[in-house]
């Protein structure tokens, strides 16, 4: 077994053992649609009500924010996954660069980004379906059935033992039994998905330009100003994931080199222009004072403008199928990151192990199913955002840290693979600015995220220095 601060070739990150290999499905296409199945949907149908209060209508400039740092990013991600194609992503890249020790930081950051991620958006879900049911059927799942135990509120935590949010269970069971599948029927299902998702949200722009009102961007800054939306921005940064899920599916693109950067910047290109055209129309459309606390916003915000129930059904009713889709991708990721982590024997070889239909790692898949639906099942998403947008920035800052090293070394020696996307301008100057845009947005998070944060990172350095002990004395045994 490597040393602590080894640093890895690039041919031993992206092999796999035999028997054990991932099955090279995806194309273009799907590989896109994979990135946008991730990202469009969390920051929009959920997120506002989270992100408006902190900044107003200048929520814009947040998402704008956002969007920069992580087409800066993306910009590094292309690069790296060209030249490393690997499943482990951010954490594969690390440990090329940086080796094994730097890698395990970074794979602890995408194991929360990933998972509270997952269970967030799967909360959000249950809220567009108890809306739906209401609007459509006038029934609405019992109270005590769809709030979680450990709830934040405005004196602090508050804990309801009589309470327990079933529906993201049993969504994240279903997302489950996909996965289990197969990654190519998981990628066509989610494909589906997206392109229903993006005709529901076309649809509720169309609509609510009908209300829409210039007035209600005025003031356009909040008391907070810039700080309120660097926090908003915070908040907002967690649904970018999608980028790095389509590295992590690099093991399973057919010509990974060319598709995974291309894959990339169109997935970028396309939620961000999504993200725009609702976060607009949603705040012409309703007061900014509105969003906070609201439950199923983009339907409630349709419901009001028509005057009718039937907008609302329909948004609900799309927004319950499509962000089926972004709950399957996050946990896809999260399985990949644990795959590749076992790959390097910095975890057991239970998370490597694949099944005999489906090539995909069952039992990886089934643990990680089981933490998402019982954090889903017990915690308000209010704890959860500003986690995974920590932890997604953390990712994103060591992924441009690796590019000048990387590039450096293909310099000195042949170990390096020549990478068929070169970031622009020099290997200094982008990822410097997307480091410094990510520690921009990072100043304002909770101090709370801080601390759980950092109690976080010391327990999974712990487990990562504890089990490579044990590792050591196996084999030296």
């Amino acid at each position: 077994m490597q040393g602590i601060d080894s640093v890895s070739a690039i041919a031993e990150v992206a092999a796999a053992p035999t028997g054990n290999k991932l099955d090279a499905s995806l194309g273009l296409w799907t590989l896109t649609l994979l990135g946008v199945g991730a990202t469009v949907g969390t920051g929009i149908f959920f997120v506002m009500a989270e992100a408006v209060p902190k900044a107003g209508p200048a929520v814009i400039v947040a998402f704008i924010l956002a969007a920069i740092t992580a087409g800066l990013t993306a910009l590094c991600y292309a690069e790296l996954a060209s030249s490393v194609p690997a499943s482990g992503s951010s954490y594969s890249y690390a440990r090329v660069a940086f080796g094994d020790f730097v890698a395990f930081v970074v794979a602890a950051c995408l194991l929360l980004e990933y998972a509270l991620a997952a269970s967030a958006t799967a909360i959000g879900w249950s809220g567009y379906l108890n809306n739906f049911l209401d609007n459509a059927f006038g029934w609405s799942i019992p109270e005590a059935l769809r709030s979680p135990m450990l709830v934040a509120g405005k004196a602090g935590l508050e804990v309801h033992f009589d309470h327990f949010n079933l529906p993201p269970v049993i969504l994240v069971v279903l997302c489950a039994i996909l996965l289990l599948r197969g990654t190519r029927e998981s990628a066509l299902v989610n494909a589906g998905m997206v392109l229903l998702k993006l005709l529901v949200l076309v649809f509720f722009a169309v609509i609510a330009w009908g209300g829409f009102r210039s007035e209600n961007f005025t003031p356009f800054f909040n008391s907070s100003g810039m700080t309120g939306v660097t926090a908003a921005a915070g908040t907002v940064f967690f649904s970018f994931i999608g980028l790095d899920t389509v590295a992590t599916a690099a093991a399973e693109t057919r010509n990974p080199k060319r598709t995974v950067p291309l894959g990339i910047l169109l997935g970028l290109l396309i939620v961000t222009i999504v993200y725009m055209l609702v976060a607009v129309t949603a705040l012409g459309a309703q007061p900014a004072a509105k969003f906070d606390g609201q439950e199923a916003g983009l339907a409630e915000i349709l419901k009001t403008v028509t005057g009718q129930a039937w907008p609302a059904v329909v948004l609900s009713a799309g927004a319950v199928i499509s962000v089926f889709s972004v709950t399957l991708v996050t946990l896809y990721g999260q399985t990949r990151i644990l795959y590749a982590l076992s790959i390097d024997r910095l975890l057991p070889p239970l998370f490597q192990r694949l099944g005999r239909r489906a090539a995909v790692p069952g039992a990886n898949t089934v643990i990680v199913s089981m933490v998402v639906a019982i954090v889903a099942g017990l915690v308000d998403s209010g704890y959860l955002w500003d986690m995974v947008s920590l932890g997604t920035l953390v990712a994103f800052i060591v992924v441009s840290m690796a590019v000048p090293v990387m590039r450096q070394r293909a310099m000195r020696s042949g170990d390096i693979a020549a990478a068929s996307f070169r970031v622009p301008f020099g290997p200094y100057l982008v990822p410097a600015l997307s480091v410094l845009a990510c520690l921009y947005i990072i100043k304002d998070l909770s101090p709370v995220t801080f601390k759980v944060f950092a109690v976080w990172m010391v327990v999974a350095v712990g487990a990562f220095l504890a089990y490579r002990r044990l590792a050591n004395r196996g084999e030296s045994g």
